[in-house]
């Protein structure tokens, strides 16, 4: 267990670097966002390249950030229910989700998506607008990104495991969604409190 917990602080490494990489390609989208409407608006010159790197962009920070969310936990769960499970319960639902749901999709997705690239690649395909880009790059990202969550479903299936056997802390009892866990417990009580004639009910 001790080589497989270092195998995941390796993908777990790489998943950090992805994010890092989200972060600057945002920033790079807003910039070039902006930077072209203004061109737009002060000089009436647009060009289909920088519309479409935009959406580039935008395309690798969704593609690529799956493993990143799935690392920091911040992927859509339901907390309000999960929080009322006990740690290994909570673990168990973890493992059972990802030999089910994601391990499929994401075999599935390599092996539609990479068809796709390769036939841009081979062809050299271009975007249909005038001045358009190249298109394999935005289609090696549906296999890029479904890659690199299916790694990162590795190291988190590993981690799960090793908590469940004793060798490993709980990672979901950090989880990214905490806050929005204690949000939902905040609005059911206020709910609570109104329906029963709570501080917090109007006539």
């Amino acid at each position: 267990m001790k080589a497989l917990l270092s195998f995941c602080r390796w993908i777990d490494a790489l998943g950090e670097a992805i994010g890092k990489l989200g972060m600057w390609l945002i920033l790079a989208a807003t910039l070039i966002s902006t930077g072209n409407a203004i061109v737009r608006k002060a000089f009436s010159i647009s060009s289909n390249a920088f519309l479409e790197v935009q959406w580039y962009l935008f395309a690798a920070v969704f593609m690529l950030g799956g493993g990143y969310a799935f690392l920091r936990n911040a992927h859509v769960r339901i907390d309000f229910i999960a929080g009322k499970f006990s740690a290994r319960t909570r673990n168990w639902i973890d493992i059972v989700g990802i030999v089910v749901f994601v391990w499929p999709l994401c075999y599935l997705m390599i092996t539609l998506g990479w068809p796709v690239f390769e036939r841009a690649w081979v062809s050299g395909e271009m975007s249909s607008n005038a001045g358009g880009l190249i298109r394999w790059p935005v289609y090696l990202l549906i296999p890029a990104g479904f890659a690199l969550l299916a790694l990162q479903s590795v190291s988190e299936l590993i981690k799960r495991v090793a908590f469940l056997t004793g060798q490993g802390p709980d990672t979901l009892a950090h989880s990214g969604s905490s806050e929005a866990l204690e949000t939902a417990k905040a609005i059911a009580e206020a709910e609570h409190a109104q329906a029963h004639g709570g501080p917090g009910r109007t006539n």
